[in-house]
């Protein structure tokens, strides 16, 4: 073993092999410095490599952990499957029930604001009006958070709609909108590749050098209305934007 390039080819066939499956802790640092007989310095350098590569997370006293990179396939209609008030489940919870995945979505705050310039010009209403800002994780399991989702509505929507507080709309935030009267009739998205920033690479467990998707998205009403806009945030290696079956006119 001649340099960290060396001892982070074989951790990486390692894990590629599933001898280090998802989830597992790679050996502690001391062991393999005793392993490979290779400095401490040289032993951070190839697990810094792997995290910068998405395959494991450092824990701090928690270890190096492999990462989760189950990769969850999202489909632009997986919207319209969810219209119906009576449903219980959202677009991300259906979409991954389709895949055998263990889809859940949780809220992790709400509260009100006024629209900055961006904002109000998003959701077409004056700059400065009274919005409903909905925080949310999409994860696989309890624990395994995939997607930060950020969402925006008029506060007289979102009152109406009961989006205003912080509990989990059960069915979905579309089946809520369409049982208070306004009816999502198109969705427009924006996609984006970028780098994290620090705050979303600590709550997704990647290394700031492992690329995000963003999407910015705006649902209106078949009259014009914007009724929400959501911005997402994923690893690039966790999620599939599939949209299929496009019309060509």
């Amino acid at each position: 073993m001649r340099g960290y390039r060396d001892l982070a080819e074989l951790l990486r066939q390692q894990i590629i092999s599933g001898e280090h499956p998802e989830g597992s802790t790679l050996p502690r640092i001391v062991d393999l410095i005793d392993a490979h007989r290779l400095s401490r310095q040289t032993v951070r350098d190839a697990i810094k490599e792997l995290a910068d590569e998405g395959l494991v997370v450092t824990m701090g006293k928690g270890g190096t952990v492999v990462r989760n990179r189950t990769r969850v396939k999202i489909p632009l209609n997986r919207y319209s499957r969810v219209l119906r008030p009576a449903g219980t489940k959202g677009p991300w919870e259906t979409t991954c029930a389709e895949q055998g995945l263990d889809g859940r979505m949780t809220v992790v705050g709400a509260d009100r604001l006024h629209a900055t310039e961006e904002l109000a010009a998003l959701l077409e209403v004056p700059s400065g009006s009274e919005l409903v800002h909905r925080r949310r994780h999409a994860m696989l399991g309890e624990n395994d958070v995939v997607q930060l989702q950020h969402a925006w509505y008029p506060a007289d929507l979102a009152d109406q709609a009961e989006l205003a507080g912080s509990a989990k709309v059960v069915g979905g935030v579309f089946g809520a909108l369409v049982a208070a009267g306004h009816s999502p009739s198109s969705v427009s998205e924006r996609v984006q590749s970028r780098m994290p920033t620090a705050a979303e690479a600590s709550q997704l467990k990647i290394s700031g050098k492992v690329p995000v998707i963003a999407v910015t998205r705006v649902t209106k009403t078949a009259e014009g209305r914007v009724l929400e806009v959501l911005q997402s945030t994923a690893p690039a290696d966790r999620v599939e934007l599939m949209y299929d079956d496009l019309p060509l006119e």
